[in-house]
């Protein structure tokens, strides 16, 4: 139970959903965390849960568009707990459901900014602490929309999740050799606040292989394999946890 002990992780979109269950579970493996996000409140309940449970949390409030922030993370990460070897870019929104030329321009911007481009400046601060450490493993969570699915109203937000295979490609081409892992994580629906009412999850279960959404836990697993030494060969890939959603249509 100890696959990240030694090692330092920021998550961000740590307040709530994946981002928290991922934060929770990487502590419980030994791993100091950095948990990011904009909820100053939630960060504090969960960093005290954290501690309370004999695991090391420490904490950044900001919005993950802003270099400032995960500049502020690093730096936690270095000053608290002596370096960066793993990061989680989770923080993402749906934004405003429109068909494409509905979608005013400024929700295209936001959704974006949030699911894409939060991801490319998480990156560029992370990876130049972790090449001080030898290495490290970057995650990014992408999504089954945008990759194997186009869903109605979901353009941006599939275009922007699907961006982050192109900067995951881009990432293993210039650090896999200098030790540092860039892998993308694509979950299927899964039970957080942006899966809508219960008629909303119960039609998204529908697309799944498994007929069910999956719980956040079960989406941190595959988290924390992608952050951990199981996978020390695995570069530049996407991992599928969508319960057989890309793999099979019934």
């Amino acid at each position: 139970m100890h696959t990240l002990a030694h090692k330092v992780a920021v998550v961000a979109g740590a307040s709530a959903g994946i981002g928290r269950a991922t934060a929770k579970l990487f502590a419980a493996h030994g791993a100091a965390v950095v948990l990011v996000a904009r909820r100053e409140d939630r960060l504090a309940e969960l960093a005290d849960e954290i501690r309370r449970d004999g695991g090391r949390a420490s904490f950044v409030a900001g919005d993950v568009g802003h270099p400032e922030t995960h500049d502020a993370a690093v730096k936690t990460a270095q000053n608290d707990f002596g370096g960066l070897d793993v990061a989680v870019n989770n923080a993402g929104i749906t934004g405003t459901l429109a068909p494409l030329a509905e979608l005013p321009v400024e929700q295209w911007h936001a959704i974006v900014q949030t699911n894409l481009t939060s991801a490319f400046l998480g990156a560029r601060s992370q990876i130049p602490a972790m090449l001080e450490r030898g290495g490290g493993s970057v995650v990014f969570t992408s999504s089954f929309v945008g990759t194997s699915v186009g869903l109605p109203g979901m353009a941006a937000y599939g275009a922007a999740k699907a961006g982050l295979m192109g900067l995951v490609k881009g990432i293993t081409a210039d650090y896999a050799a200098l030790g540092v892992r860039a892998n993308a994580l694509l979950p299927g629906g899964t039970v957080t606040d942006l899966a809508g009412d219960q008629d909303q999850q119960d039609w998204a279960a529908g697309l799944h292989a498994v007929k069910r959404l999956a719980r956040p836990e079960e989406i941190a697993q595959a988290a924390l394999f992608l952050a951990g030494p199981m996978s020390s060969f695995v570069a530049g890939s996407a991992l599928f946890a969508d319960g057989g959603n890309a793999a099979v249509k019934l």
